[in-house]
Formats: C-alpha cells, structure tokens, sequence
C-alpha cells in the first residue's frame, strides 16, 4: 500500500504523518466516487468533492462542518473539549459525545482529532442521503478512523442504515469506522479523572524520572508517590504519567485509589 505526508496537528509545530493510500479496486473505488464530501478546509475555505478525490485530506485539521448550538431549555449539553493529542478543542454535543472524544484523546495510537469534520452526502437510490459524522481521528501509523457516537438503545432502523453506509463508504478509501456508545461506568470515572492531568503543565522531568525508576516494581499508587517525595505535589506527575501511558494500572475494575497498584509500562526503561 503506498503512501504519501500530510502535515500532524499532534506534535510541537507542525510535523508529518505518512497517509496510507487506499488500494483502488475498480468498482469499490467507483462507489467512493459517487458520494461527496463537503468540508472546510485548514484555510477555512468550505470545500465539496468526491470522496475518491478528497480522501487524502487532513480531516483532523478540519474546522466543523456545523455550529454546536445551545439555548435555554436544551436538553443535550454541548461544549468544547481540549484534545492533548492535538493540542486543540474539539466540540462535543452530549456527555456521551465528550467522553468519546476524551477517550479517542486518551488512546495512545491517536495523534489528533477533529469533531464534525466533514459532511458526507449520497443518492441512496430513493432519495438524497447526508450524515455528518461526530469525529475524525488521525492514527499515527497515517490510517484514518471516522467515529460516530450513539447509544446502543438510540441507534434505530434508519440510523443503523446510515452506519453500515458509512463503514462502507470509509473501507472503500482506507478508513476504519468506530460506532461508540456510554462508556463502561468505572473506565469513564478513572479517565475523567486522568485527564485533569493530561496537559504538560503536569509533567515535571525529574519527578516523572522519579516515578518511573520506583514503579518499574508495581506497588501501590500512594507507596510509590511517597517514596518519590511529598505525596500531594507528586501525585499531578504520576496521574500524567498515567494519561500518557508511561505508567500503567487497571482503569476498569475499579476506582483509581491510594491502592491501586501502579506499574511501569511495557517497553518503558526506568
């Protein structure tokens, strides 16, 4: 599979990702170009093109395609999200939607993201299609990944059509496509937690240092931070630490606690 750079919104400046390019099998590639993309692109210019034209753009540098809109009386809560990946915010239109994109931030393959990227519009032989999806994630071996997110028990007849459509329509140019729903109530807590500590004001090098040549035995959470130095003023880095997957500990059987057993990550040197 052969592969060409766009610019990566994840790293210090502006550095690169390799794009996979999608194996163009004749009439896969012919379906992906029946369905049309409109967008805005990294110069605010809105665009609209075949998809089998546009499928190399940096979507995860794309602005929203549609406004997060709030009144008095909304029964959904909409807001901003700031990515550490992308250094970014992202919009979210629900809770649900906000922890999905905490948790495509939190997963260590993403390198950036963008919320409602584009706008995806197709003749479905009846009628004329659309559906925007909730986000792009940009993975850093280059690959693609289009999220949408719904709960199991909203997802009806016609939104499960349009889905199916879209995991489709995203193979046909090297994508991945991930429906997501509630998260699983303890892995919510402990993420929303970490990611108070996710930006690098938390991170201090030598306490970092130090964290990592004690946890390269696990032990408990607080164990560790004691021995490092004053618990309190410790506890930022390693919870740091934690969101970047230096540190590791099970986030889904329970609470993160003072007894949690922490562990240098695999591959890490202490």
């Amino acid at each position: 599979m052969a592969s060409h750079r766009v610019a990566d919104a994840g790293s210090e400046g502006v550095g690169e990702v390799a794009v996979s390019e999608p194996v163009r099998s004749g009439s896969a590639w012919e379906y992906a170009s029946d369905v049309q993309v409109g967008f805005v692109g990294v110069d605010g210019v809105g665009r609209l093109g075949s998809l089998a034209r546009c499928w190399d753009e940096p979507f995860e540098r794309a602005a929203p395609v549609r406004k997060f809109i709030s009144f008095k009386g909304q029964k959904n809560f909409t807001g901003e999200y700031w990515a550490a990946s992308s250094r970014d915010l992202v919009g979210y239109e629900s809770w649900v939607e906000r922890d999905a994109a905490m948790a495509l931030d939190f997963d260590p393959s993403v390198v950036a993201l963008a919320s409602q990227p584009f706008c995806l519009s197709w003749w479905d032989g009846e009628r004329d299609r659309q559906h925007t999806p909730d986000y792009f994630a940009r993975l850093a071996d280059g690959t693609g990944v289009v999220v949408d997110v719904r709960p199991e028990g909203l997802v009806d007849e016609e939104a499960a059509e349009v889905f199916a459509f879209t995991t489709e329509v995203c193979a046909t140019v090297g994508w991945g496509f991930r429906l997501v729903g509630d998260l699983d109530q303890t892995f919510r807590t402990n993420l929303r937690w970490l990611a108070r500590y996710r930006h690098l004001r938390c991170h201090r090098a030598s306490v970092a240092d130090a964290l990592r040549e004690v946890f390269a035995e696990p032990q408990l959470l607080f164990t560790g931070a004691d021995r490092v130095g004053d618990k309190y003023a410790v506890l930022p880095a390693l919870y740091h630490l934690l969101w970047r997957h230096e540190l590791t500990a099970d986030l889904v059987s329970a609470p993160l606690d003072g007894g949690t057993v922490v562990s240098l990550a695999a591959g890490r040197a202490s």
